[in-house]
């Protein structure tokens, strides 16, 4: 697979063992052109990452072999990548990896690393989200110009409650994700919170093409809003990770105008450096920006208040959460009838 090479990458020197080890067999890309992928677009994701606590989703036979999610730093890890220390639902806890450095990155594709899943939080505040991350998720029978569609009135949603901006991007399949950069005032619960809200206002708007429905037999074909991946230890593949298809895509931020116009199969492992050697991350003043949840926050007031809507339920992992329904699908809940007092 060819002798190991060297990569410079501000002022350190990563070294990658077999580079020529064929990582997506149909484009026939190698683990050195995922690491020269990662190389040309070293802004743009570091300015995703840095400092975030982040999941690595490794492939380390490529992207036909197994795979698995590394959420502890590796023991092997060079200590001058930093760690944040993070607690999950179930109250275990762990170090993970924040990279700060091109270099970091390149050391995490050494070790087959396809896709990165930052946290929304920064090292120094594990605990105070500064994204709110609106996940627009196709259901069966429905494709990416649906999630289109969807994310042109959320971006209208966004606008009205708040004055939010949102930045989109392609997820590198059939979806869409936009995130807002807030206020790190508000805990894990409530921003899920704001996200519900958000849902339940798109619903409004649109009940034939949108739905917060957490169980799939509900949802029907729509555009499912997953509300809980802002719930803690949810994580989102970052702007510019490649994901795990075969054709090798890429999470490609997205300016508004060319949301209806793009579509996630322009971007890939190969098209990507040339857009953003054209463009430079279109996303590049994210962090420029930081907005207020108040008025997402009063709407889900409301909903509760005056139309009873109040929480929604969690992922089956999570340990029961105060004020949340029953975790049960309703069928089985009709089969099961009610319960004798």
């Amino acid at each position: 697979m060819g002798e190991a090479v060297e990569l410079r990458a501000g002022g350190r020197t990563v070294r990658l063992s077999s580079p020529d080890k064929v990582f997506f067999p149909e484009r026939g890309f190698t683990k050195l052109d995922l690491a020269r992928y990662y190389q040309a677009v070293a802004p743009g994701i570091l300015r995703a990452l840095r400092n975030r606590p982040t999941t690595l989703e490794r492939y380390p036979d490529g992207v036909t072999g197994e795979s698995f999610f590394q959420k502890r730093a590796p023991k092997n890890m060079p200590d001058w990548i930093p760690t944040a220390h993070i607690t999950f639902p179930s109250g275990r806890s762990a170090d993970e990896m924040c990279p700060t450095e091109e270099a970091a990155v390149l050391w995490a594709a050494q070790f087959g690393t396809l896709t990165f899943h930052p946290w929304p939080v920064r090292r120094d505040d594990v605990d105070s989200p500064d994204e709110l991350r609106i996940d627009l998720d196709p259901q069966p029978g429905t494709d990416y110009d649906d999630a289109v569609r969807a994310a042109h009135e959320l971006h209208a949603v966004l606008a009205e409650f708040g004055g939010l901006q949102g930045f989109p991007k392609t997820s590198g399949g059939r979806g869409l994700h936009v995130f807002v950069p807030i206020e790190p005032r508000w805990t894990f619960t409530q921003v899920r919170r704001a996200a519900i809200a958000v849902g339940r206002e798109m619903e409004r708007r649109m009940p034939e093409y949108v739905t917060v429905k957490w169980w799939k037999e509900e949802r029907g074909e729509k555009i499912f809003i997953d509300y809980n991946q802002t719930a803690r230890d949810r994580t989102i593949a970052s702007a510019y990770s490649v994901r795990p298809r075969p054709h090798a895509p890429v999470s490609a931020p997205l300016r508004w105008e060319e949301v209806g116009d793009a579509h996630p199969r322009d971007f890939d492992l190969a098209t990507m450096p040339a857009r953003f050697a054209e463009l430079g991350d279109v996303h590049a003043d994210m962090d420029d920006h930081r907005f207020s949840l108040e008025a997402l926050l009063e709407l889900a007031n409301r909903d509760e208040r005056d139309h009873g809507l109040g929480d929604l339920p969690y992922p089956p992992d999570y340990p029961k959460m105060p004020g949340e329904p029953k975790r049960v699908q309703p069928s089985r809940a009709r089969r099961a009838g009610p319960t004798t007092p």
